[in-house]
């Protein structure tokens, strides 16, 4: 069992008992020797509290709640906010449908993450977690305490069943994650087993994450399936009321059996969290100035630049604010699907590359707001920088002949401007890449010398807002004699189009990696090629051996440092995507109807996590902000 320690109350006397005493100088051996919150359960298991791979967990059994929470954080009131698009059901994990935004908050998982650490989990449904040395089996300690919303206790049986739900009905990234799970088994009422085909630290520390759902409930339901009733969850949330494609309001439950728990404690303070839809961008600030819903993050250089302005600002009815951080970057790209024949050939990838003019746009466009993507890993130690250091060379050894050679003596940097909007210098390295691909310009179109095939492609995209940016693109590609159509969809359409992989390219991001973790075999790994996670569409050996070492090597910090820096080269190097931009501020704007903890959660906003409703400024309002 885990052992917590607390502090020892003396009698009112003021004397202590011998086995106070005892206890009391127990407490000091543990404060002197950093006791960690992991012991034996057997010789053979580790029991442990707080369930990291690699540092540490911060919060040691005991503690209270998160630092970046307000423990007695008033809660109360409505919270509404923004979506974009519309929505036809309230299923997140349907196969497909487009889900209401907010619908993943209904059922909790096993553990839930701190928002200041990189994939540590401490106690929710499952209250410890005990593993095998040899990192071949795990199991859950239900907390006995657990229930559903409907007040139906949660036991292994429901775990069990989550799982082989998922497994089973669920996305196919899924069950190919989980594919050396041999065996899940209830042993008891509390404690779900999880057995695997071959040790595997990463993939039990993953299983932490999985959600718990009703077995009563979705028993005979199909998964796969939209689900247009409101399901039973497991988590403090559930849906009030809706208007289908249009809003959505979820509900605390007052009654919810988690409310006090360490990891919950200031958190989650909201009565109501409210999602109205918006189709226009433009249409959306609007909506937010005139006081239709209360928080916006800005993710548009001109409007933040030019939009954020009136009375509602000038009288301090609405904050805006600019907030650092050195939260890792997605990398936002326009991204080539490789599965297409135009863009097999990497030199093409590149070569159209060269027609972004991202210091012109930069200037132009984003009022010098942003910083131009390089990495898959930005803004950690895991992004590649300068040559391969001797590290990289050893595990780049296996597959040095199947990578870009490139890689071994050159530095990647995405094609540089002066920023005047003159690119003739950076036109005539494309058309010397594409000429090398058997491309040449004939008749003002760049032609395929062997098939006499034309260079034309479409970018599919649904933001109304990207249309102006990729407007001097199109431009210059037509300079290299390439038709590029701009497809404006609606996100239904978007979403179909990428699941169906039936683009050319999309405008897209790969989310940001604080660490190279085994995810990554999602996104980049030919056994996931059928996957919308895959996106590009990649099927590289030498890249799939990279992840395959990455997710054997997740508690090696050294090896991991030199595998992520590896992948970020033979990535870069590919060519697989235009990079785009990114930004290192919150740029955030906000009803000042609201207050916060001192402390930010250091990989977060921390909206509307650990935000409340301030009464005395609500007071200050506008009588339509102060009656939420």
């Amino acid at each position: 069992m885990v052992v917590i320690f607390k502090p020892v109350i003396p009698p009112a006397s003021g004397t202590l008992s011998k086995k106070n005493i005892l206890l009391k100088k127990i407490l000091i051996l543990v404060l002197v020797f950093g006791l960690s919150a992991v012991c034996s359960a057997s010789p053979d298991s580790v029991t442990t509290y707080g369930f990291s791979l690699r540092e540490a967990p911060k919060y040691q059994p005991g503690f209270t709640h998160f630092e970046y929470v307000n423990p007695d954080a008033p809660k109360g009131g409505t919270v509404t906010m923004s979506a974009t698009g519309t929505f036809d059901n309230f299923h997140r994990f349907a196969q497909r449908g487009n889900a209401a935004y907010g619908s993943n908050l209904i059922y909790d998982r096993l553990m839930t993450p701190s928002r200041d650490e990189v994939d540590v989990y401490y106690p929710l449904i499952a209250e410890k977690v005990e593993y095998a040395k040899d990192h071949t089996w795990i199991i859950f300690y239900v907390d006995e305490r657990a229930r559903f919303q409907d007040g139906r206790p949660i036991t292994a049986e429901d775990v069990v069943f989550s799982f082989n739900k998922f497994f089973t009905q669920g996305v196919s990234q899924f069950k190919t994650l989980y594919k050396d799970v041999d065996k899940v088994e209830a042993k008891g009422r509390l404690e779900a087993r999880f057995t695997l085909k071959k040790p595997n630290l990463d993939l039990l520390h993953s299983l932490s994450t999985l959600r718990i759902l009703p077995r009563h409930y979705w028993q005979d339901r199909d998964f796969r399936e939209p689900a247009l009733d409101v399901p039973l969850g497991s988590s403090m949330f559930t849906i009030d009321s809706y208007k289908m494609g249009q809003y959505v309001v979820y509900k605390r439950l007052k009654d919810y059996w988690a409310t006090d728990l360490p990891v919950n404690k200031g958190r989650y303070n909201f009565d109501y969290i409210r999602f109205d839809y918006y189709k226009d961008q433009v249409v959306m600030l609007e909506a937010f100035k005139a006081g239709e819903f209360d928080f916006r993050e800005e993710l548009l250089p001109k409007q933040w630049a030019t939009m954020y302005t009136g009375e509602a600002f000038d009288k301090g009815h609405i904050v805006r604010e600019t907030i650092p951080h050195e939260i890792p970057q997605d990398m936002e790209a326009f991204v080539f699907n490789v599965q297409r024949e135009l863009f097999k050939d990497p030199r093409v990838r590149e070569a159209l590359g060269y027609a972004m003019d991202f210091e012109w746009m930069n200037k132009h466009l984003f009022y010098d707001q942003y910083t131009r993507c390089r990495s898959y890993f930005q803004n950690t130690e895991y992004e590649a920088k300068g040559l391969p250091s001797k590290g990289e060379l050893t595990v780049l050894e296996p597959v040095r002949d199947t990578v870009p050679q490139r890689l071994f003596k050159e530095t990647y940097q995405p094609p540089k401007t002066d920023g005047t909007g003159n690119i003739r210098p950076q036109l005539r390295k494309a058309l010397q890449l594409l000429k090398k691909a058997g491309w040449s310009i004939k008749d003002k179109k760049l032609t395929h010398e062997e098939t006499g095939r034309v260079m034309a492609f479409e970018l599919l995209i649904y933001k109304p807002s990207l249309e102006r940016v990729v407007i001097p693109i199109k431009a210059n590609l037509k300079r290299l004699g390439v038709d590029m159509t701009i497809r404006k969809v609606d996100i239904s359409q978007f979403i179909n189009r990428l699941r169906e992989r039936d683009f050319d390219m999309i405008s897209s991001r790969y989310r940001a990696n604080a660490f190279p973790s085994t995810g990554l075999k999602i996104v980049w790994h030919t056994d996931f090629l059928d996957s919308t996670w895959n996106t590009a569409g990649v099927s590289d050996p030498a890249i799939d051996y990279l992840v395959e070492q990455i997710a054997d090597h997740q508690t090696d910090k050294t090896a991991l440092l030199n595998l992520g820096r590896a992948l970020d080269r033979v990535l870069q190097f590919n060519f697989f995507v235009i990079p785009q931009w990114y930004n290192t501020e919150f740029k955030l704007a906000y009803w000042n109807r609201f207050s916060r903890p001192e402390k930010r959660p250091k990989y977060s906003n921390g909206f509307f996590d650990t935000w409340w409703i301030d009464t005395e400024k609500q007071s200050h309002l506008p009588r339509h902000k102060a009656v939420n």
